[in-house]
């Protein structure tokens, strides 16, 4: 079947700037951020002349400046009106041509993260960091303060030596509860707690040796390390060695959020895509789910018990009708606060804590997961590709998506972790 396609040429030279910056980097730039079926091909001549009289050419060492230039956008005849406005306004030195032609095929293959980008492009730059003998309570006052869930270690050349993690802290820093959890608790509470912990230095908290990985790297190798050493996160460094940002598997996100192209609206143009994953080939899935009158404490005992930090709920044909978190259970008792706190402080997780059930019975405002749980959550079909259920996942700030078949019934929850890796895995089939 024949497709109605458009090719744009654009005439200009080497000389031709927008905003600065020569004019066929910053058209490439436009068009690829569109995220339209387009393709986009530039051409330098070895000899040219312009209307002015002027000559170009590369054989004459005098005449060899300001050659001339050509670019060439191909794309659905259909998307003119999306690319011409903006291409108009920045060819300011040349000329721009169309013509429509039928073409037979369009093929292309998805890739999750493109090539050029690389780790320096995404990181955060100078990140928050602590040296090796900074004691435990500075670690965790500047992680709740910055919301972060971990932190680099660095020795005093800048170097990093070490990280600390959420997980570290419960595991060697005698932390009962998520940081998440435990700043929900009043700030002169925090306060309180926080010297109650031993004051252990950094170097007896921190996992050591630490991954790194050099900033100029290409961001699909740093991917593809955080994946095989299940990391969410990783401390960058320059020529140096030294610590220079952060690359979070969240700043991954929000790049393949920005990046990708709307596959939807390559399908409407009839463009054969090979490769694309989509939610259904995410077989990491938590399949574990209550009833709305399933007991609270049976709920924490089950989110206890899995790292999601969250159980879907599900009526009783198995649709999904909710979520509860361990955060939805916390909430419930802000007016117990005073109850939960003397559990806190005794320093036992607080989820495996007998005191905490006995304060959930106590409390009597919330008997069952249809208490507590947030009703029509957001999910995702089957259907959707891995892109779609990336961006759904960074603009709602999700660490887990439900995902439901067209009736609405419940097939799992997928993480971020699961999600990076089968949409990776698309991207290695391109290498």
């Amino acid at each position: 079947m024949s497709i109605r396609y458009a090719v744009i040429e654009i005439f200009t030279s080497e000389e031709a700037r927008w905003h600065g910056k020569p004019a066929t980097k910053a058209v490439v730039e436009f068009v690829s951020q569109l995220g339209i079926a387009a393709r986009c091909l530039v051409t330098r001549g070895i000899a040219g002349c312009y209307e002015t009289g002027d000559i170009a050419t590369s054989g004459i060492e005098i005449l060899s400046y300001n050659l001339p230039l050509k670019m060439e956008i191909v794309l659905p005849a259909s998307e003119l009106d999306v690319i011409l406005p903006q291409l108009e306004e920045m060819v300011d030195d040349g000329i721009l041509m169309i013509e429509e032609q039928d073409a037979w095929v369009h093929k292309t293959r998805s890739r999750l993260i493109p090539r050029h980008l690389k780790v320096n492009d995404v990181m955060t730059h100078n990140p928050q960091a602590v040296k090796e003998q900074s004691p435990l309570t500075e670690v965790i006052t500047l992680m709740i303060r910055g919301g972060f869930n971990g932190v680099p270690v660095i020795a005093d050349d800048g170097r990093p030596i070490g990280i600390i993690t959420q997980g570290d802290l419960i595991a060697r820093g005698g932390l009962p509860i998520r940081l998440g959890l435990l700043s929900e608790f009043p700030s002169e509470k925090i306060e309180e707690f926080i010297e109650t912990l031993a004051q252990k230095p950094s170097r007896e908290i921190m996992s050591s040796p630490v991954q790194t990985i050099p900033q100029n790297h290409d961001l699909s190798e740093a991917v593809t390390l955080m994946l095989k050493h299940n990391l969410k996160r990783l401390p960058v460094v320059d020529d140096q060695g030294r610590l220079s940002g952060m690359l979070a598997r969240l700043d991954v996100f929000k790049t393949v959020m920005r990046e990708s192209p709307d596959w939807r609206s390559f399908a409407k143009h009839h463009v054969k895509i090979d490769n694309l994953r989509f939610v259904r080939d995410v077989m990491q899935r938590d399949t574990q789910t209550v009833y709305p009158e399933t007991p609270i404490d049976e709920i924490i005992r089950i989110i206890d018990q899995r790292d999601s930090h969250r159980v879907a709920v599900v009526d009783t044909d198995g649709k999904l009708i909710g979520i509860v978190s361990d955060r939805d259970v916390f909430a419930q008792f802000s007016a117990q606060r005073a109850g939960l706190w003397p559990i806190l402080m005794s320093k036992v997780p607080l989820l495996k804590s007998n005191r905490f059930y006995e304060e959930i019975v106590k409390s009597g405002r919330a008997k069952t997961a249809s208490d507590i749980m947030i009703a029509n959550p957001i999910a995702i079909t089957e259907y959707e590709s891995v892109q779609e259920a990336i961006n759904l996942m960074t603009e709602k700030r999700l660490k887990r998506l439900p995902v439901v078949d067209e009736q609405g019934f419940f097939k799992g929850m997928i993480s971020r972790d699961a999600v990076l890796r089968i949409g990776m895995e698309s991207s290695f089939l391109v290498l």
